[in-house]
């Protein structure tokens, strides 16, 4: 195990399913192998990039025991708690709800380019969550920072427009939004059951089924809800967030005891978790799309199974240094996740030559262009971000 109660396998595996994330979002889809990519929604079948973001969820919910646990360790009683889970969900709901509509942005109805509006919102963003070192000195500056961030988001979500002159939606919750509902239930439960595997692997299997009956429309009486609360109802993202957050409680039970034997029922519950997502699939495609509970157990099992590898090699055999360049990544994930966006719209907003390797008739191009942005933007910035001690604070 890593020093104290520090397991470096997740912030390694986190920073590799990061660098991965970073990589199939920049593939050109027409000029690389569909494996890679996304399967349509109609599709039975998973590309690369379809396990990404569940990976992503799934490590999510491993840190929730840590980052909770040590407010808990703190003395923070569940009023405090409550309020930390709320306003961090908060916080992943209206970013991510920025990020879904920036992506609909009518140049023609909203006055400014997709670009240029991104880049005033994503500013915007940077300047309200900066984790700022506050001191009594600089502390009205902060304020003021903050002030100015708000103030560039409000006439960006007022003039904004989609296609057909549609305004501003404030329910399309995007990927950060689906991770801050799977975060939101994931953290209620731990806060009220801590590290009681028993309690926890109930609701586990509880959203299972909810996804289940979702999928089968036993649960369209609660349409009405579903603006708001869809993503609760459809079970599927809180399962897999639960699913992580039930690994970590599983190491923090047992690890230290016999570690071997964890990762080996780690490894168990992974194989069966695919197994079982096959099983169910005559009901079922494997979708991530329609968010089938058939993807939920392929995707869990492969991270399972995949973190029983990487824990058993960097924290049982302590072989560390290897994987050292990810942590920066994983230690900093937010951050590194939307950075690369502003580079993005600097470089569509003035056509800027650098993603040159985009072409439909030369995959190799094509697909070594996303792994050479994906090691720059995942492993050279977080290097940078760590040095200038820029991160974002949820």
């Amino acid at each position: 195990m890593g020093t104290g109660t520090r397991i470096f396998s997740i912030d390694i595996m986190r920073g590799f399913n990061l660098v991965l994330m970073l990589f199939v979002n920049d593939l050109f889809v027409p000029g690389v192998p569909a494996w890679l990519g996304h399967v349509k929604a109609d599709v039975d079948g998973m590309g690369l990039a379809d396990w990404v973001f569940p990976g992503f969820m799934f490590m999510v919910g491993m840190s929730i025991p840590y980052s909770v646990g040590n407010r808990i360790s703190k003395g923070d009683d569940k009023i405090a708690l409550l309020k930390h889970i709320f306003i961090r969900t908060l916080s992943l709901l209206i970013i991510g709800v920025l990020m879904s509509n920036s992506r609909g942005v009518n140049a023609e109805y909203t006055g400014i380019t997709k670009s240029l509006w991104s880049f005033i919102m994503y500013t915007g963003v940077f300047l309200v969550w900066n984790n700022y070192d506050e001191t009594k000195r600089n502390k009205y500056l902060i304020w003021g920072l903050r002030i100015l961030g708000v103030l560039l988001i409000i006439p960006m979500v007022i003039i904004f427009r989609g296609p057909e002159d549609r305004i501003f939606r404030f329910n399309s919750w995007g990927i950060l939004g689906t991770i801050g509902w799977g975060y939101f239930v994931a953290a209620l439960v731990y806060m009220w059951f801590r590290d009681n595997i028993s309690k926890t692997s109930v609701f586990v299997i509880l959203f299972l089924v909810v996804n289940m009956l979702s999928k089968l429309h036993i649960l369209d009486f609660l349409s009405p809800l579903k603006p708001v609360f869809g993503i609760i109802i459809n079970g599927n993202a809180p399962f897999i967030v639960l699913s992580g957050m039930f690994i970590t409680i599983m190491l923090k039970n047992h690890a230290k005891e016999n570690a071997g034997k964890t990762m080996l029922i780690i490894a168990a519950l992974g194989i069966i978790s695919i197994a079982a997502g096959f099983i169910l699939r005559p009901w079922f495609i494997i979708s991530k799309i329609q968010s089938t509970p058939t993807w939920a157990l392929i995707c869990n099992g492969i991270c399972m199974v995949m973190f029983a590898v990487l824990f058993w090699i960097i924290d049982y055999r302590k072989n560390i240094n290897w994987g050292s360049f990810l942590r920066p990544a994983g230690a900093n994930s937010l951050t590194v996740y939307l950075v690369p966006d502003m580079f993005y719209y600097i470089i569509w907003q003035f056509s800027l030559p650098f993603l040159f390797y985009k072409v439909p008739d030369n995959q190799i191009l094509a697909v070594m262009g996303s792994v050479v942005w994906a090691v720059i933007m995942g492993v050279g910035l977080p290097v940078l971000l760590e040095k200038i001690n820029f991160r974002l604070k949820l």
